[in-house]
């Protein structure tokens, strides 16, 4: 039996983009029995007081769309802690211009470990756009750990 491994998902305050990622890979993993598993967390201290509920509404809408219940609808936004780093096999922040400063100045031990995409917040990227591009690197993400 091969051991799980771990990927940990990093957006700013963990509502939206980690969220999205960490569902959708879950799912495609399970779907194509690959012996990974996701989380995703924060890399701010705290998320915005602008995310209310436990999940952001687009990130829902485009999972259920899609035909994916997400497991952790009901979880709230969690920042990471280096207990969450040392738990993965790989960790992808998807924003580096945004994130790369958070993890550099919160965990500058593990910064190098990072690998970062080039996905834009809501306020720079409509959700069509930023969720579609999260779509393609989880996908293409999947299908290199085949």
């Amino acid at each position: 039996m091969t051991a799980m491994k771990r990927i940990l998902f990093l957006c700013t305050g963990n509502y939206y983009r980690s969220r999205y990622a960490e569902e959708l890979f879950n799912h495609l993993a399970r779907t194509e029995q690959l012996a990974w598993r996701a989380s995703s967390r924060g890399a701010a201290e705290r998320g915005s007081p602008d995310n209310v509920g436990p999940m952001s509404v687009f990130t829902d809408n485009r999972l259920r769309a899609g035909g994916i219940v997400p497991e952790g609808v009901t979880r709230y936004p969690q920042p990471c802690s280096l207990a969450d780093f040392d738990g993965a096999n790989l960790v992808i922040a998807l924003k580096e211009a945004e994130h790369r400063p958070l993890i550099e100045r919160r965990f500058p031990e593990v910064a190098n470990r990072v690998t970062y995409w080039h996905v834009d917040d809501i306020d720079v990227a409509h959700p069509s756009v930023a969720l579609a591009m999260l779509d393609d690197r989880v996908r293409e993400l999947v299908s290199s750990l085949r």
